[in-house]
């Protein structure tokens, strides 16, 4: 019983480090092909967003509104993607089945 309370332990440690891990893991996404950059934490916090000034026209609000939000869910699924994978090797590093999903 001691042993599994010492793994369950060790488990809660290790979620704790990853997820401190997880706010350093910077993600880029990136629409217009590259005119607009957001940067994001692997947590999917938006951290920096990077436009290049010969979008903007006064026409064409519209359409730089539709790139920076572009961006930004290209961040976020990236991030989404990378902590799901942060999680898998961690996982897979306690032993546990290929695919199970993390935190319990």
């Amino acid at each position: 019983m001691a042993k599994m309370m010492k793994q369950a332990q060790d488990m809660q440690g290790k979620m704790a480090q990853m997820q401190e891990d997880l706010d350093h893991i910077m993600v880029e996404g990136v629409s217009g092909a590259g005119l607009v950059k957001a940067t994001a934490t692997a947590k999917g916090e938006l951290k920096s967003l990077d436009i290049d000034p010969s979008i903007f026209n006064g026409e064409d609000k519209e359409v730089v509104e539709d790139l920076i939000l572009a961006a930004i869910k290209d961040a976020q699924s990236k991030a989404a993607e990378r902590s799901q994978q942060e999680m898998g090797k961690m996982a897979e590093a306690m032993g546990l089945p290929a695919g199970m999903k993390l935190p319990f």
